[in-house]
């Protein structure tokens, strides 16, 4: 039958899935499909699908069912996937262990469930885990043609900024020498090299940087990827006015970096600054503390980007901002 389909690159298909199925857009009731390196996902409303995502008509057979968590439990629950371990997010115990066991006798293949016990707190933004199911807390996550190793428990790692991660990255060039100041375990710093950038990748959190040590190999960059434990104010003038491209994912604090953002900033250098801000003024505050960092070069907003709602009226932006000597 044909259907209206997102079609994407076969090795981006589970990526470019959950975030439809974020949205409540993909049709269960027809097959997912692959052919000839794409894989194509039946949508329930083409108009509704962001505009990023490229639409076709394509035959989507109906679907023989596969039992599914909704399935068993008469309403759709919200979890997150990263490989095989499923993140929830529910503060009733009873409902959440209901969701884990649901999970755990779908067609999902997942071998762990997690509710999040605490909020991102510490140095190294890590969480508290109540284990529903399975033991594990290690895992191996795909987005956009990337591996990645992590341990949930360990390290901070976000699924739901996958399609950010991609949008920035892709505008990355070979030979570019990109400084990526809060690295974690490489989803900016591993597709960056892949594109062919030279990256230094910092991260204070020990655990974190051994996997992206890790994911460097696996995903065949090593040579491209300077991994890097140490607070990224101790290292910047080791490598003073070096970078072409700053990535500063730390949001609620990435303000206290910006001397050493400066520092490392070439004559000419794009920085990727995320911010969380109150929506009536949601990229003021963040152009106003690059600007008074980088007083002593031309700077030049050339982006303002909404990524997600993070909290009732905030909102967690991104901000490309232009240094020029």
């Amino acid at each position: 039958m044909e259907l209206p389909c997102v079609r994407a690159a076969r090795e981006n298909g589970e990526t470019v899935r959950a975030a439809l199925a974020e949205r409540e857009l993909v049709d269960r009731g027809h097959e997912i499909t692959v052919v000839d390196g794409w894989i194509f996902i039946p949508v329930t409303d083409s108009e509704a699908v962001p505009d990023q995502y490229t639409i076709v008509t394509h035959d989507a057979p109906a679907r023989e069912t596969q039992v599914m968590p909704a399935d068993i439990l008469g309403f759709e629950p919200t979890y997150e996937r990263l490989g095989d371990v499923v993140l929830v997010d529910e503060d009733d115990p009873e409902c959440a262990e209901r969701i884990a066991a649901a999970v755990m006798d779908s067609a999902l293949p997942v071998k762990t469930v997690l509710n999040r016990a605490s909020k991102v707190t510490g140095e190294f933004r890590t969480r508290e885990w109540d284990h529903l199911a399975g033991d594990s807390t290690e895992t191996v996550h795909r987005e956009y043609g990337c591996e990645f190793a992590l341990d949930v428990a360990a390290v901070y790692f976000s699924p739901r900024l996958a399609t950010e991660r991609h949008r920035v990255t892709e505008t990355i060039a070979a030979g570019e020498r990109v400084v990526d100041m809060f690295a974690g375990v490489g989803p900016f710093a591993i597709p960056a090299a892949k594109r062919g950038a030279e990256v230094v990748a910092v991260d204070l959190n020990p655990a974190a940087v051994d996997y992206l040590r890790e994911n460097a190999r696996r995903n065949d960059v090593p040579e491209r990827i300077t991994a890097i434990e140490s607070d990224v104010r101790t290292v910047a003038e080791e490598y003073e006015n070096w970078a072409d491209r700053l990535v500063m994912n730390l949001p609620h604090s990435a303000d206290e970096f910006l001397e050493a953002a400066v520092c490392l900033a070439g004559e000419d250098c794009l920085i990727h600054y995320y911010d969380i801000q109150h929506e009536s003024d949601p990229y003021g505050p963040g152009e106003r503390a690059v600007r008074a960092a980088a007083e002593n070069y031309e700077v030049t907003v050339e982006a303002r980007q909404s990524v997600r709602s993070y909290a009732p009226h905030e909102l967690n932006v991104r901000l490309d901002v232009r240094l020029r000597a």
